[in-house]
């Protein structure tokens, strides 16, 4: 259930001194034709423990290469690695490409996009931009892009040529938290900047569609902006990438309150196979699955990917967080396994129904 391929890196690219991207060959090319802006699930070994990690696709569709950034994280195993030790030749698994951080392009319609990054939250939106711009020839694109200082911009000198290359079609306003010479375009991406940006910059009520990645904090404001200042939640789209405070907090008081509750007799379908057990209402459908032994698929185990994706047969469980499923999935009976826990005494789940 849980796939992974191998795939070889061609070549390495430090886009800024702690951030590489990542060029890479796919043995089996066909299992791994992506959509602008979805994401490569990659599995690795370390001292006998594995470590999941999901980064972006940085490419557009018609690169004609399959791309990842990936930037160091203090402490990251996987991304640490990335950094200082792979090397051209070397081979990584990865599951195929996942995700819903897009929309369908439509090259006879002139739409106006605009997209939110902080950081490396640039990947996938870089990949949207480059796709949006070299397919729908109609359309505009504005990118707001907050980082530190100049030199942690990541893909800069890349994000200059697209700019050129598709000038007036395509703005940047790069938000950096000093030494700029506009104030409007200094310091964080809050809710005070956002209203400065949308009354003297931007007319968020005539967008189509926003894409916003960075800092959970910073989306939340951007989000809040963009509805207060004319656009339908519908029309705005996240990607996230890490646990979410809200979901931290959830787990532990779900967790409080289970301490006395009866067990749940769950049925997991996966592969066709049926395997039943009982499991704690302490402990998500997900994490009962891989304790039993079973190939259940995850990648973040935090809702923010929808790689753990079931469908409730019977029973409830209560999702403490979702950054992934739509809400027609979710009136469906789809669920993120890793945030779903039991409420009833008996439950099933089928992997395979997608």
């Amino acid at each position: 259930m849980s796939s992974f391929h191998p795939l070889e890196v061609t070549d390495i690219h430090h886009t800024i001194r702690d951030a590489v991207v990542l060029t890479l060959r796919p043995e089996d090319p066909q299992a791994f034709a992506f959509r602008q802006g979805q994401y490569l699930t990659f599995s690795k070994d370390f001292d006998g423990t594995e470590v999941r990690r999901n980064y972006s696709i940085c490419a557009g569709l018609d690169d004609g290469e399959l791309k990842v950034g990936i930037k160091r994280v203090d402490g990251g195993a996987f991304s640490t690695y990335a950094n200082t030790e792979l090397k051209v030749g070397d081979v990584l698994y990865a599951m195929p490409p996942q995700g819903k951080f897009f929309t369908e392009i439509e090259p006879d319609r002139a739409k106006d996009y605009i997209g939110f990054a902080g950081g490396s939250g640039i990947t996938p939106i870089l990949s949207i931009l480059k796709t949006v711009l070299k397919r729908e020839p109609q359309s505009t694109f504005t990118l707001v892009y907050a980082n530190r200082a100049v030199n942690t911009i990541m893909f800069r000198e890349e994000l200059e040529d697209l700019k050129n290359r598709y000038m007036g079609r395509l703005t940047i306003i790069h938000m950096l938290e000093s030494g700029q010479d506009i104030d409007l375009f200094t310091g964080r991406v809050d809710a005070e900047k956002c209203a400065l940006l949308f009354k003297l910059w931007i007319d968020p009520s005539k967008l189509d569609t926003a894409f916003i990645c960075g800092p959970e904090p910073m989306m939340l404001a951007i989000a809040e902006a963009l509805k207060a200042h004319g656009m339908d939640p519908d029309q705005i789209k996240f990607e996230l990438f890490g646990e979410s405070q809200q979901g931290r907090l959830a787990k532990r008081e779900m967790e409080k309150r289970s301490e006395s509750a009866a067990g749940t007799e769950v049925t997991v379908i996966i592969e066709g196979a049926r395997r039943s057990f009982t499991m704690s209402r302490g402990q998500s459908v997900l994490e009962a699955a891989l304790e039993n032994s079973l190939d259940a698929p995850f990648a973040c185990k935090a809702g923010v990917c929808s790689t753990c994706m079931g469908k409730v047969l019977e029973g409830e469980v209560e999702m403490l967080s979702n950054h992934a499923l739509e809400d027609y999935e979710v009136e469906r009976g789809y669920v993120l396994t890793c945030q779903s826990y039991p409420v009833s005494d008996k439950l099933t789940i089928d992997y395979d129904t997608h």
